[in-house]
């Protein structure tokens, strides 16, 4: 019985001349376009500047600033007041005032002052501009030390950093496993909450609810045929990530696999226990959304779940996508094996086992 019932469904997937399509394009248009437009590397800030010494050295600094790549310079304005209209009027996003006597303090006292301003309505580019901004302006501060021949080395801390497992802190590597984990949560969740309310609106499902199949072989008829769309997805994004980004596994590919046949159960069982509830697809779909977007915004995907409040990282640890996040992460960019993620695999496994019984024990066979 469970072999016609695969028949048939496979059939209905392939007889829809959208979803094969979407089922390939999806995957290419998502890993294509969203590790560029989704970047959390901050340039091209908009920078105001008050040059009240007009000195050899604040020109200096300038230049350096500007060379950095970070920074665009929008305007030298003659006062704060006239730099703060910039900001106001959304031409420049951080001030960057140089008091008067600027070169004189530093040659005579070796101390200067200078002040910097940012448009905190974006806390993140605030932030970080002011950060990259400081952090020009040390390194032009150990070059005058360097060229006044200070000796500064008895006083001096080097710090070398070490980058594991991102060496160039290239955020496309962190985020290409963590769209692909989205893009299977999306398909595989999705199209099986559309399916079963789909033949309640066609009428279909009455001509298998007289029938002598089990609701178990029934749930699976509907699981098997995602089961196997999932890893196509997958396998997809696996090849777009080498081919366009050079991005491989750094741990076994066959890992990505186990966890990954766990996790579309968690999620196509999800999807069919919505679309058991549902009675027009209209619905089916807002409720699924609904889930989706709770998912995804606390799976780590964006922010780190340790940044998150109390309450939010006790949600994540009934969030299914969550642990798969950190599995893809962990095996592509770590080599992590099976043995270092023991718990995520038992946490997907209870996932599936709970969301697949729901799926069956909601599934009301009506004659």
């Amino acid at each position: 019985m469970l072999k016609f019932l695969l028949e048939k469904e496979f059939k209905q997937i392939f007889r829809n001349p959208f979803m094969p399509r979407m089922i390939l394009f999806m995957p290419v248009m998502m890993l294509a376009i969203m590790p560029w437009a989704a970047n959390q590397e901050i340039k091209g800030i908009k920078l105001s500047i008050v040059d009240s010494d007009h000195s050899t050295y604040s020109e200096r600094l300038t230049n350096k600033i500007v060379a950095s790549g970070y920074f665009i310079l929008e305007n030298v304005s003659s006062s704060t007041g006239e730099a703060l209209k910039s900001v106001e009027s959304g031409h420049a996003d951080i001030i960057l005032e140089i008091t008067p006597e600027f070169e004189r303090n530093l040659k005579k006292n070796g101390i200067a002052n200078i002040m910097i301003s940012a448009n905190a309505v974006n806390g993140t580019k605030g932030g970080i501009g002011t950060a990259y901004l400081g952090s020009i302006i040390n390194d032009f501060s150990k070059n005058l030390t360097a060229e006044a021949g200070i000796n500064t080395k008895a006083s001096t801390i080097n710090v070398i950093p070490n980058n594991k497992y991102n060496t160039h802190l290239d955020y496309k590597v962190f985020m290409i496993p963590a769209l692909a984990v989205m893009l299977l949560t999306m398909l595989t969740g999705f199209l099986p909450a559309l399916n079963i309310v789909g033949e309640k609106e066609a009428g279909t499902i009455e001509q298998i609810n007289v029938t002598p199949v089990k609701r178990i072989t029934f749930i699976l008829g509907k699981l098997i045929p995602y089961w196997v769309i999932g890893f196509i997805v997958i396998s997809i994004c696996f090849i777009l990530a080498a081919l366009i980004y050079g991005l491989y596994p750094e741990g076994n590919i066959f890992t990505v696999y186990l966890y990954a046949s766990v996790y579309i159960l968690v999620v196509s069982g999800m999807g069919l226990v919505i679309s058991n509830y549902s009675d027009t697809m209209q619905q089916a779909m807002f409720i699924i959304f609904f889930f989706m977007l709770v998912l995804i915004l606390l799976s780590g995907l964006f922010t780190p779940i340790s940044s998150m409040p109390d309450w939010a990282q006790m949600i994540t640890k009934v969030n299914p996508l969550s642990y798969f996040m950190q599995v893809m992460r962990s095996v592509y960019l770590k080599g992590s094996g099976i043995l270092d993620l023991l718990p995520q695999f038992f946490a997907l496994c209870g996932f599936a086992v709970a969301m697949n019984t729901w799926a069956v024990l909601s599934y009301k066979k009506r004659s």
